[in-house]
């Protein structure tokens, strides 16, 4: 999360790009409250793929979007 005066200024992409660029594995994975699309194309945007979607077996739990993003 970023705070909202440093929102749509790259600082998201670059903290994303910066935590993910002497990663070790060959791929990322995260998940998306479905209730948030925004979030979602975001992601997209940023070259993650939606692999499907999850509920975790935890009572009230949301629905998310499964997604993973090719590190090398």
């Amino acid at each position: 999360m970023v705070r909202v005066p440093w929102r749509k200024t790259g600082v998201s992409k670059a903290l994303h790009d910066a935590l993910l660029e002497d990663r070790s594995e060959e791929r990322a994975t995260l998940l998306v409250d479905q209730s948030h699309p925004k979030v979602h194309a975001l992601y997209e945007s940023w070259g993650w793929h939606t692999l499907g979607d999850l509920r975790p077996r935890i009572e009230n739990a949301p629905l998310f979007h499964a997604m993973l993003l090719p590190l090398r």
